[in-house]
């Protein structure tokens, strides 16, 4: 299973899948939307101010992936909607099963 929004990354040292998001912010709820492109779009309900919509996105990540937040790295878009995220120890193929949308 690929996709264009996860692959296996190593990051300092570490195994684990790179994950590319593009954010929703002020979402009516925090759900995946599906792909857009080379991203996994994610709607999320918190408002894009003061850092909360990264912190309930990683918050989101951290419940549908099984993983815990501190597990969860954001490496790249903190002031952008499109965001590169290190997710250890979860490898690509287990990261985009957990992330698939699921009937609401």
């Amino acid at each position: 299973m690929t996709s264009p929004w996860c692959k296996d990354h190593i990051w300092k040292g570490m195994k684990g899948a790179l994950l590319l998001v593009l954010a929703k912010p002020g979402a009516k709820r925090s759900e995946i939307l599906g792909e857009h492109g080379d991203f996994l779009k994610i709607g999320i309900q918190a408002p894009p101010v003061d850092g909360a919509a990264n912190e309930a996105l990683i918050g989101f990540l951290a419940e549908i992936l099984e993983v815990k937040r501190q597990q969860i790295t954001l490496l790249t878009g903190d002031a952008s909607r499109q965001k590169r995220f290190f997710i250890a120890p979860l490898d690509a193929e287990t990261l985009i099963r957990r992330a698939r949308p699921r009937p609401g």
